[in-house]
């Protein structure tokens, strides 16, 4: 029995593996943004969308992997003290303390964790977007508190190591989703009178952007999920293929559904608003919404950690008494959540001001900060590839990812996200009830 019951545990909760890893990072970086991108594209038009997809990939990509060298460069550097992390899950903002000192510590802390708060907050607003659509007796608001009790319960998983059966799942619920829509939009065709007027405005033209920006920048987790396998030092690759599997996601359900409804998303935010209710697309709802689930644990937590730490119950085994320290984390991201309930704005925005640097700017920085003394160069534990040309090809490629996002992401991004969100507010309102809704009586028509 106890045996049975410990290979059933190993299947389904305690992994470490790569494979673990991979479904981990590609169940997380998708999540709820899919159904954003056809939003996207509308802001973009379809040749911007796809480009911008295929960059900002490619240049996440390149960030895990930074961040996955440091990572490595720390933890062998701590063990050689003869650190024990047995009881300890290593965190971002620790390797940036142990390689860079307490102010880049506090940095990353700072990003990090306002970061994912805001990720946890998103997650919120997806739950009570995607629920409206199958029933809006109750509006999106209400939604919102009743999904945000549900979520609580993920103080209850302990770390990463336990996500195994829920990453898989995940990524089962995203690839249907993507593909229900993909082929929903070619079987509806073209709406009548369709217009593809994107890009039109350049603050438009930089939200969207800047939503594609926060697609691919996911891997704020990336330090847990590495810490959580066997063997760190195989992630490197990992993030890249977990990429270009959420391509083949991405790129086929936004340029569909941007083809099929054109101008229309730009006031339809969340793309499943406007494909015909069938057992299809109610299912992907409820899919969905358990994958919100999943990546609200994935973004909380990293701050169930943080807390942890700080209250000092970090490394207690008992799972009541941690569970218990959580949940006043909790409680911020559903007041968030329904302060600003603005699906799609609020992504870019996040991206703009919060991604930027916790996934680009930071990584790229430290990584050259920390290898700038020529001792550090040599005694490095992962030296750079020799096909991107040495330490020389390394930094122009660092230096680039920082001048880019500072300048497009940051700069421009912020400025059109900020102007977007300011107008959401001023349209709908903090607090708003029901975000984006159809009046009532229509919804009602329509659905039934």
């Amino acid at each position: 029995s106890k045996s049975a019951t410990s290979k059933l545990s190993s299947l389904f909760w305690h992994g470490g593996s790569v494979y673990d890893a991979w479904f981990s990072c590609a169940s997380n970086q998708v999540a709820q943004v899919l159904l954003t991108l056809p939003y996207s594209f509308s802001q973009l038009g379809m040749v911007s969308g796809i480009i911008f997809q295929l960059f900002y990939g490619l240049m996440g990509s390149w960030t895990a992997y930074l961040i996955s060298v440091l990572y490595v460069e720390y933890r062998t550097r701590k063990e050689r003290e003869k650190v024990d992390f047995r009881n300890h899950v290593i965190q971002w903002f620790e390797v940036l303390d142990g390689l860079l000192g307490k102010h880049w510590r506090n940095l990353g802390l700072f990003f990090n964790c306002t970061f994912l708060l805001f990720g946890s907050v998103i997650q919120l607003i997806a739950c009570a977007s995607n629920i409206y659509y199958i029933n809006d007796n109750l509006d999106k608001r209400t939604w919102t508190y009743i999904f945000g009790a549900c979520c609580a319960t993920t103080v209850f998983i302990p770390s990463f190591h336990n996500y195994r059966i829920w990453s898989f799942l995940g990524l089962l619920m995203t690839t249907y989703t993507a593909w229900y829509m993909t082929i929903a939009s070619l079987m509806h065709g073209q709406v009548d009178g369709v217009k593809h007027s994107g890009p039109a405005k350049l603050v438009l033209y930089f939200t969207g952007a800047t939503n594609i920006l926060y697609t691919f920048g996911g891997h704020a987790v990336t330090v847990e999920i590495m810490h959580a396998m066997w063997k760190p030092q195989k992630f490197k690759m990992i993030y890249l293929i977990a990429t270009l599997y959420v391509l083949t996601l991405t790129l086929p359900s936004a340029s569909a559904v941007y083809w099929a409804f054109g101008d229309l998303l730009l006031t339809h935010s969340n793309a499943l608003s406007l494909l015909p209710r069938t057992g299809f697309r109610d299912t992907a709802v409820i899919l969905m919404l358990i994958h919100q689930f999943i990546t609200f644990g994935f973004a909380c937590t990293p701050l169930y950690f943080v807390w942890e730490k700080f209250i000092g119950v970090h490394e207690t085994k008992s799972l009541f008494k941690r569970a218990l320290a959580r949940l006043p984390v909790v409680i911020p991201i559903w007041f968030l959540a329904i302060i600003f309930p603005f699906f799609g704005p609020i992504n870019s925005t996040v991206g703009s001001l919060l991604v930027s640097f916790t996934v680009y700017i930071i990584p790229a920085l430290a990584h050259m900060i920390t290898f700038a003394p020529a001792p550090a160069r040599e005694n490095a534990v992962e030296r750079p590839p020799s096909m991107l040309g040495g330490w020389v090809g390394l930094y122009s490629m660092n230096v680039f990812v920082v001048v880019w996002v500072l300048v497009v992401g940051f700069g421009l991004g912020g400025w059109a996200s900020m102007l977007n969100f300011i107008h959401q507010i001023n349209t709908f309102g903090l607090f708003a009830k029901c975000y984006q809704c159809p009046p009532h009586n229509k919804a009602s028509i329509k659905l039934n």
